[in-house]
């Protein structure tokens, strides 16, 4: 008994301190801090309604708009609850067919020349938001065709949709698919 009472003060105290009052001190931080990350880094359109996340990607088929790197979630909808990756390897039969028919959907939808891996392959989450502005680019003939708009309007605003390396050197410059295509639309200033 000696033993067994410091034991459950201490698991009392803990579980008070790692459970409770640490979690809400580092999330009213955060809120003050980074209250557009804390909040989900939600994009809100000219209405003020919240049309998606810059964390998460968006499933768009349209030839209208930009697609993005395919999601690797079980119904391809980016789903953040089926998070994860296919685990199928390099080797894989059904992996290596998969990629040749995301290849050869692409050739046909006017893309032409090399194909960049990300717009074949889904990210390690499969709900990447992001793709290279180089797989941008290579959209730009169809999205401009599509919409009956210039090739030089859309380049324009992908150059001004990218998202520069972090304090210039750490990661990719990048573009968020959703932001852009919302662009696009008019639903974004």
């Amino acid at each position: 008994m000696k033993d067994l009472k410091p034991a459950i003060l201490m698991l009392v105290l803990f579980t008070l301190i790692c459970g409770g009052v640490y979690p809400m001190l580092v999330t009213g931080i955060s809120t003050v801090i980074f209250p557009k990350e804390a909040a989900g880094s939600l994009i809100l359109d000219n209405v003020g309604k919240v049309r998606g996340s810059m964390l998460i990607g968006q499933s768009f088929s349209d030839e209208k708009y930009f697609w993005p790197r395919p999601s690797a979630t079980p119904d391809f909808s980016y789903n953040a609850a089926s998070s994860g990756a296919s685990n199928k390897g390099p080797t894989n039969k059904e992996y290596l067919k998969d990629v040749a028919d995301k290849v050869a959907f692409l050739h046909n939808n006017g893309i032409s020349g090399t194909i960049p891996s990300e717009l074949v392959q889904a990210s390690g989450s499969g709900l990447d938001p992001d793709i290279s502005p180089e797989s941008a680019r290579l959209q730009v003939p169809r999205v401009a065709k599509t919409r009956g708009v210039s090739e030089n309007i859309l380049l324009d605003k992908i150059t001004k949709a990218t998202i520069k390396r972090q304090f210039g050197f750490l990661g990719a410059e990048r573009v968020n698919v959703l932001a852009l295509n919302l662009w696009l639309d008019g639903a974004l200033k």
